[in-house]
């Protein structure tokens, strides 16, 4: 096994334990890196999105309409759940789609009162796009892991998500 290479967070904590030696800086060891990562992350994702010509708050939508499968139609309501936005601007964002021919509202046929919103084959071709490119670039990113130690990763950054998700739904 190869001797484990230093990043720029290693001599972050070398330095702050030889100026504060009374604390334990072993959370910087993570969350440190997990908060770089996360920038590089958000630079790929913008990036991937930016050649589907999608913003990443209209990702976030059609992925919700194309995860929901054929015919890719959800109310407003399930839509806020997948997105965690405020209906003020989740209407907006619908708006903003259909003004962009990517969804179209429909009557509910359940529902008289209810609208559905439902992704056009333009948004279809555009979402998945979009998630062919990001996941690539995903891949790219984790490429210096195996497929074990990426497996291991997913699993100990799930506990830790857990925790954070649990405290989430009390709000």
């Amino acid at each position: 096994m190869a001797a484990e290479q230093s990043d720029e967070v290693d001599r972050i904590v070398e330095a702050w334990e030889r100026e504060r030696p009374d604390l334990n800086f072993s959370p910087l060891q993570v969350l440190s890196r997990v908060s770089r990562l996360t920038r590089h992350l958000d630079r790929e994702r913008r990036q991937a999105f930016a050649r589907s010509k999608l913003e990443s708050w209209e990702f976030d939508v059609l992925a919700a309409l194309r995860r929901a499968g054929s015919p890719y139609m959800l109310s407003p309501k399930q839509l806020l759940q997948q997105t965690l936005v405020s209906s003020g601007t989740m209407t907006n964002r619908i708006d903003r789609l259909v003004s962009a021919g990517l969804v179209e509202r429909r009557m509910d046929p359940s529902d008289g009162r209810g609208i559905l919103v439902e992704m056009t084959p333009r948004g279809l071709t555009r979402v998945d796009a979009a998630i062919t490119r990001l996941v690539d670039a995903e891949a790219e990113l984790l490429a210096s892991l195996t497929p074990s130690e990426r497996t291991r990763l997913a699993s100990l950054l799930r506990t830790l998500s857990v925790g954070f998700d649990g405290e989430k739904a009390g709000e």
